[in-house]
Parts: structure tokens; sequence; C-alpha cells
């Protein structure tokens, strides 16, 4: 049974395991969160807010968790097993990456990640989705 609760840790365990992938396979550069917070709050360059960011990347992972949890049941999808919220998840992170990179990325922040860097975009966030799936569906929140 998919649970509000089970949403908001799979959102953060999600959000720590792809924090991790960026850590390992990233290029070091603050992540766009910090950027977001350089240009609308702050006024220095991101690199100075990459607590912030991380802060904002981490409350951000949580509630897209959560309304990911609180979507199953409405959607009929609340007792689903966990091949069908890996796919439901897989395809949520894919949504995340293109609103991230189309419009976050692009519109918000009008930034123009290189090719390389929008591909690893997406496996951060397919690391997201699948921790999330599992967590979701297996944790007896």
């Amino acid at each position: 049974m998919v649970t509000l609760l089970g949403g908001l840790v799979g959102g953060l365990v999600a959000t720590i395991a792809m924090t991790m992938a960026m850590m390992l396979l990233g290029d070091g550069s603050p992540p766009p969160t910090a950027a977001l917070w350089s240009k609308y709050v702050g006024d220095g360059a991101p690199d100075d807010y990459m607590p912030q960011g991380m802060l904002l990347h981490l409350l951000y992972g949580i509630g897209a968790g959560g309304a990911f949890a609180f979507a199953l049941p409405v959607l009929g999808f609340g007792s689903a097993g966990i091949v069908t919220v890996l796919g439901l998840a897989v395809a949520y992170a894919v949504t995340l990456t293109v609103v991230g990179a189309a419009f976050w990325m692009k519109v918000v922040l009008a930034m123009d990640p290189e090719p390389k860097q929008a591909a690893l975009f997406g496996v951060f966030h397919l690391t997201y989705g699948v921790v999330l799936a599992v967590v979701v569906a297996y944790a007896p929140l």
C-alpha cells in the first residue's frame, strides 16, 4: 500500500542516492538549485551557495516523493506492485528531467547545459526514480 509518508521518506532516500551519484559522476559544479539561490536570493556565484542549493535540492526531492506517493492512489495505483511502481517512477523521473532541463534550467535559470551535463542530469533523475520506487513499494510506512 502506497502512503504519503512512504513517498516523503522515499523522496529523502532517493535524493540522498541521487546526490551520491552526482558526487561520483558529476563534474563538481554546483547543482542548479545553487544557481537558483544565487540568482533569486543571494548576490554571489552559485559556488557560494552550495549548502543552500543542496538543502533546496533535498526539499525538492522530498516534496517530489510526496507528490508521487499522493498521485499513485489518485490514479488507481495505490496497491500496485513493484514492477508497476518502478515503471511509473521511471516515467516520473523522465518527466522531472525534461521539466528540470527544459523549464528550470533553460527558462528560469537561463542555463544551456552541455549534452554530457544534460545526459548526466537524466541519469541522476533515473537514480532518484528507481530508489523512490523501491522505498514507496516496499517501505512499511
